[in-house]
């Protein structure tokens, strides 16, 4: 990228990453919000799982169309839509004191996942295409992967101040304007030129994932990236459980998560500093070395303090993943194909995200949480030769 196509795609990028922030936000809000207001109405504690995984669940189904979608039509067609849609979802669950309140309640949680996922596939094709060259895309990238961790905090934010002080309704109502500013901030970015290929894949015989899926390069990125995503579930499920059987408090086990989290976003801060020094290959092969050994060494602690230390450590590892994996994803994969592959993979990781939390409890129950935490770590140090083999040449864009 010359000088001058990088000092005009900084303000464009800067503009996405807002609205990102914007529409993933209401519904990191609207997560929150909706078991808040179930459980306070009196529904079982069975009823608000099944209305969180369905944040997760539309994704599991929607992505790889969506993404197939993008494809055809760019990015402000399917931005557009998914704007509707989260405004529609934050709506409904405003109006439930009219209408059948965990009905309004899951039709948000379907909506507002599922346009949460539509705009992460725009906007990261939209970027992957931006970028002229491998340092680009982990530059972009590790930007863009800001954009959930601070909404991620802000959506919550914004809905827990505005419930304490004016209401529920209140609160949804709120959310309900984030994706209009989101698009606010969005609508002016220009659709980029059609991709050589996919008008003649829509008039001949359509490709299927499975074609992705032969690809021996795709199949292992996405075998690491399930395998680090798993680990961030583990570690996000699994930390509360252990805590309490280590007497900690609600607040310290809820600082040590958040240590995480900040660890996660600081290093997507670093990685763009270091973007022409590093290589894909070599940061998620080590990502995956350490969450072994912190995985290992994490049950056998005890104190708050260790805890927490350990919890920063993997927020700085499992943080670097995601920059690599699009950036290599953008570069393994045709063109033509950018949103399908990445529908796919949004797909693999909400699937893990909905059956993993089920799969750790069992295990949990027979194993105890500590050997979880040695089950997976040793599932990742097997799998560490998956990412070792994508050293090999990538293809080119």
């Amino acid at each position: 990228m010359t000088a001058a196509s990088e000092q005009h795609a900084k303000p464009e990028l800067i503009r996405l990453i807002c609205g990102f922030i914007c529409v993933h936000a209401c519904m990191a809000g609207v997560r929150m919000t909706s078991p808040l207001l179930a459980l306070e109405l009196g529904y079982s504690a069975a009823a608000v799982g099944v209305m969180l995984a369905l944040f997760a669940l539309t994704q599991v189904f929607l992505s790889l169309p969506a993404g197939r979608f993008v494809d055809r039509h760019g990015l402000k067609r399917p931005v557009g839509m998914a704007v509707a849609a989260a405004c529609c979802g934050t709506l409904l669950a405003f109006c439930y004191q009219w209408l059948p309140v965990l009905v309004c309640l899951c039709a948000a949680a379907l909506l507002c996942g599922g346009s949460a996922g539509m705009v992460a596939i725009s906007l990261q094709r939209h970027v992957g295409r931006l970028a002229k060259t491998p340092t680009e895309l982990k530059k972009m990238f590790s930007w863009l992967a800001l954009g959930p961790a601070i909404s991620n905090f802000l959506g919550p934010f914004i809905a827990g101040l505005i419930i304490d002080h004016v209401g529920f309704q209140a609160a949804y109502g709120t959310l309900a304007v984030l994706p209009l500013i989101g698009w606010a901030c969005i609508r002016g970015t220009g659709n980029l030129p059609p991709v050589e290929g996919t008008v003649v894949a829509e008039k001949g015989s359509k490709p299927k994932a499975v074609d992705l899926l032969a690809d021996p390069m795709f199949r292992r990125l996405l075998l690491v990236n399930w395998f680090l995503a798993s680990s961030w579930d583990v570690h996000t499920f699994v930390i509360p459980i252990l805590g309490h059987d280590r007497g900690l408090s609600a607040s310290i086990i809820g600082t040590i998560l958040g240590a995480f989290a900040i660890a996660a976003a600081t290093v997507r801060v670093l990685l763009p500093l270091l973007a022409s020094r590093i290589k894909e290959w070599a940061v998620m092969t080590l990502a995956m070395v350490f969450t072994a050994v912190l995985f290992g060494v994490y049950p056998l602690l005890s104190s708050a303090w260790s805890m927490g230390l350990c919890s920063v450590l993997l927020g700085f590892v499992l943080g670097s993943v995601q920059p690599m994996v699009m950036s290599m994803l953008h570069q393994i994969t045709p063109a033509s194909r950018h949103g399908e592959a990445l529908g796919l993979r949004l797909m693999t990781i909400n699937a893990s995200s909905v059956l993993m939390p089920i799969l750790f409890g069992s295990a949990g129950a027979v194993i105890g949480i500590s050997g979880v935490f040695w089950v997976i770590g040793g599932v990742v140090a097997v799998g560490t030769r998956s990412a070792w083999r994508l050293r090999v040449d990538k293809t080119p864009r």
